[in-house]
């Protein structure tokens, strides 16, 4: 599967292109940019692109209103085709969000149903009570996700449903040529549906990639034979900022073997979960962090643990936002994209990760860990690589058992010499191939 040995890359497409944040229903193009960010992505070692909703919608995109049409604030499918023709002719896979579980109150159909209430053949596309009323005073109650009644949740039992999502699937196929699809809500989409969602995108393309957004739990149902084929990684998106944040790399070292470790009881062996530090719904990492030093190093644990590292747009450069302050702060309109040392390291990581068969497949095994420091084996297929971090401000010598007497670092090219321990910089970060 080529999303296992890939780099993400996730935009939120109306925030990104600079888009009003309310759908009035005047036109514009601006789904353009997109493309202008390709070499962007190329230089900086992505080659997957997850894009967060841009079809039309009520607002933020989770609010859809027509899966057939991209937002008019966006642009107009002509204009998007375009814009995946030249991603992929950069060798980006795209990615698409699939917002299967609910719909905005603008949606087509269940505009028809307020329109036409009993009467509407739409009716039990949704989950409705026409003995009821709700916070809109329109007379009914429906099922909204979450509480959040701007959005009304889809009867996905009702095989119409499931009939138009799958054509509207089919239409982005062969209009975009898409690679994927990450399902919003996952935990909340009946497990019958994603059998047959798996079932379905697997007629349409060989290698069509399914991920879902779990948020807590056992990942294993969503894992299993004809499901999907990853998961979102939130254990780990915690345990990532809270180690470097109280100095305390057991966390997410501890973590890392209850999923990925030696052990038979280990959750998600063989699995590749998708990684992140960041996303549009968090704080992003560089106002997370309290050591800005530590920065390049949970990138560096990013690359390097088991699974599929995705970066959140802007955060390569370390773009602040804080989710407190609203959607907004975490889903801006960047002029152009930025480099600096950070961007120079994360391409290198994204380098070693995208060529390393230990990096994209390898077994995890810890072979030091310490409240500042940590170094864990990848082997996969006769490749070892070893990781080293070392979050404190003093260097530190660290002795353990590497079975080689020299290496090269992936990230920085320069061979090491293992006699004698090996001394790790301060703040500093090695992915040491060992031969």
């Amino acid at each position: 599967m080529w999303a296992y040995e890939s780099v993400f890359y996730q935009i939120y497409p109306l925030g990104f292109c600079g888009a009003p944040r309310e759908n009035d229903g005047s036109s514009a193009s601006r789904i353009g940019k997109l493309a202008v960010w390709g070499p962007h992505l190329k230089k900086l070692g992505a080659n997957a692109l997850y894009l967060s909703p841009l079809f039309e919608s009520d607002a933020h995109g989770y609010d859809t209103r027509d899966y057939r049409l991209v937002d008019r604030r966006l642009g107009t499918n002509e204009e998007f085709a375009a814009v995946c023709r030249s991603l992929h002719q950069d060798g980006v896979r795209i990615v698409l969000d699939g917002v299967f579980n609910h719909v905005g109150r603008g949606f087509w159909a269940f505009q028809d149903v307020l329109k036409n209430r009993e009467n509407s053949p739409y009716k039990d596309w949704f989950h409705i009570n026409f003995g009821g009323n709700n916070g809109y005073q329109d007379g009914l109650w429906y099922e909204g996700w979450e509480g959040h009644f701007e959005l009304v949740r889809l009867n996905l039992q009702n095989e119409a449903v499931v009939e138009h999502l799958f054509s509207c699937i089919r239409g982005w196929v062969e209009q975009f040529d898409i690679d994927g699809l990450r399902l919003d809500v996952a935990y909340c989409l009946d497990r019958g549906f994603l059998n047959r969602l798996r079932s379905f995108c697997d007629s349409l393309k060989p290698d069509f990639f399914l991920v879902g957004e779990v948020l807590h739990g056992d990942y294993n149902p969503y894992l299993q034979e004809g499901m999907l084929h990853s998961v979102t990684n939130y254990e780990c998106y915690k345990g990532l900022y809270s180690s470097f944040n109280s100095l305390n790399l057991f966390e997410i070292t501890h973590s890392l073997l209850r999923q990925f470790g030696p052990e038979n009881w280990t959750l998600y062996k063989g699995r590749h979960l998708l990684c992140f530090v960041d996303n549009h719904d968090v704080t992003r990492i560089a106002s997370m962090l309290q050591e800005p030093r530590h920065l390049p190093l949970i990138y560096a644990l990013l690359f390097a643990m088991p699974g599929i590292p995705c970066l959140y747009y802007g955060s390569e450069w370390g773009a602040p936002g804080r989710k407190e302050e609203g959607d907004p702060a975490l889903r801006p309109s960047f002029p152009a994209p930025e480099w600096n040392a950070l961007t120079d390291a994360l391409r290198s990581m994204a380098k070693a990760h995208r060529e390393s068969r230990a990096l994209c497949y390898g077994d995890f095994h810890s072979l030091l860990l310490q409240n500042k420091q940590v170094i864990f084996e990848r082997a996969c297929e006769g490749e070892r690589v070893l990781v080293a971090i070392n979050a404190d401000a003093e260097p530190f010598t660290a002795h353990f058992n590497a079975n080689a007497g020299r290496a090269r670092d992936l990230l920085s090219g320069e061979t090491h010499d293992f006699g004698g321990g090996s001394v790790l910089p301060p703040f500093s970060a090695a992915y040491w191939q060992v031969y």
